[in-house]
């Protein structure tokens, strides 16, 4: 299907994005800097589901992350318990996990970045850049053929702009509409603030 040129209307109570996936061919040749004081970033190897989506919000209702909300324990369980899905948790001493990073290595060859973010309050510490080199280590663990990931125009300002630092290239896009999860009840009403929030 292709979009036609020029604008679109959406049907009352969606929301639009522009996608962006990006890739890397090549392991990292950089060297790993030191975590910033009192973080730490650890596997978590049986996550338990209460503790997925309380760091799940935390981490991506500003963004208006959703996906995972909608789902039941059983559907939740079967994602993030299964074997091709490693999760891997950021903490900062005394306060919890602040940072989510989700690999699904789905295929031998490929990995994708499924799930990354930090609570806002880390943003601009160093914190982003760590928990990444972290996860690039991992993911490129078992050679694969590349490592994947994408973002969207709800996401973070720099969301893009940091992941082509890491190392990313660019090399699709699309357009995701979906329905407003704040209108849905899946995500609190005032998330969100900076994206407009259109009554049904």
């Amino acid at each position: 299907m292709t979009i036609p040129h020029g604008y679109t209307d959406l049907a009352p109570g969606k929301i639009a994005s522009v996608v962006t996936y990006l890739e890397m061919r090549e392991r990292p040749q950089q060297p790993l800097t030191n975590p910033p004081q009192g973080l730490t970033f650890r596997k978590v190897e049986v996550p338990a589901l209460d503790w997925y989506r309380t760091l799940y919000r935390a981490v991506g209702q500003d963004w208006l992350w959703f996906r995972r909300l909608g789902m039941s324990d059983e559907e939740l369980g079967r994602a993030i318990h299964h074997p091709n899905v490693d999760i891997y948790a950021l903490a900062q001493d005394g306060q919890g996990d602040k940072g989510l990073l989700e690999l699904d290595r789905g295929s031998e060859s490929e990995v994708e970045i499924a799930y990354f973010g930090l609570t806002t309050d880390l943003v601009g510490q160093g914190a982003g850049r760590y928990m990444m080199e972290q996860g690039l280590t991992a993911a490129w663990a078992n050679n694969p053929r590349r490592v994947w990931v994408h973002t969207c125009t709800l996401d973070h300002p720099r969301a893009l702009a940091f992941y082509i630092k890491a190392g990313f290239v660019p090399y699709k896009r699309a357009i995701e509409v979906a329905d407003d999860p704040r209108l849905t009840g899946k995500v609190p009403k005032t998330a969100a603030p900076h994206i407009p929030r259109i009554e049904i």
